[in-house]
């Protein structure tokens, strides 16, 4: 369980750099290709997070 809140709290941070590279950048090819990779980055940590609560879910109280 650990695992995955390692996994996850690494893509957010991952996510949130690409985010600054992105409004950093002054090549608009660079900005948008750091925008989709944050939403991607971002998008695979709500799955972890998703799964990671049912996982919390399932096992007995």
């Amino acid at each position: 369980m650990r695992d995955y809140q390692t996994h996850l709290e690494k893509l957010r941070r991952d996510a949130a750099d690409c985010q600054v590279i992105a409004t950093l950048a002054t090549d608009s090819n660079k900005r948008d290709m750091f925008r989709r990779l944050a939403m991607h980055l971002s998008t695979l940590a709500d799955e972890v997070e998703r799964e990671l609560l049912l996982e919390c879910q399932k096992r007995p109280h």
